[in-house]
């Protein structure tokens, strides 16, 4: 999507008389049906959730790729769409010129890796076999 929020009620007595509020707490944009329009796109026929699965499926097989290169370490586990891997910091500078990626821990070399609905398993691969070919030339 390209903006858009969405306020959530569980309990439908807190939504009482939400549609005044709303517009104390800068929810009412002067063109919501352009915003909303969206919404109806992105949650019709599941396409949120599939988009999720996809970017959770794509960090899965990037967490599998990285363990299995010597001198990476995946330091959490992956639940979402993110892996966090230490990296040896010489690679990094030199993977930062060709990718970005987030330093997450300067001092222990920790990276923070985001996976999207857009990636692909041919970008997954691309990515790790730089990350083996810079950790195997350091």
């Amino acid at each position: 999507m390209m903006l858009g929020e969405a306020v959530v009620f569980f309990n439908k007595e807190l939504a009482t008389r939400f549609e005044f509020i709303r517009k104390q707490g800068m929810q009412l944009a002067s063109k919501m049906r352009y915003i909303s329009a969206q919404f109806s796109a992105f949650l019709s026929k599941d396409l949120w959730l599939r988009n999720a699965q996809h970017a959770n499926e794509m960090a899965q097989l990037l967490a599998e790729k990285l363990s299995s290169i010597p001198g990476v370490k995946i330091t959490e586990n992956v639940e979402a769409n993110m892996v966090y891997a230490i990296i040896p910091n010489p690679c990094i500078t030199r993977l930062q010129k060709q990718y970005y990626f987030h330093r997450f821990n300067e001092r222990t070399c920790e990276v923070r890796l985001m996976c999207s609905f857009t990636t692909r398993s041919a970008d997954v691969t691309r990515f790790a076999a730089a990350i083996q070919k810079a950790v195997q030339n350091k």
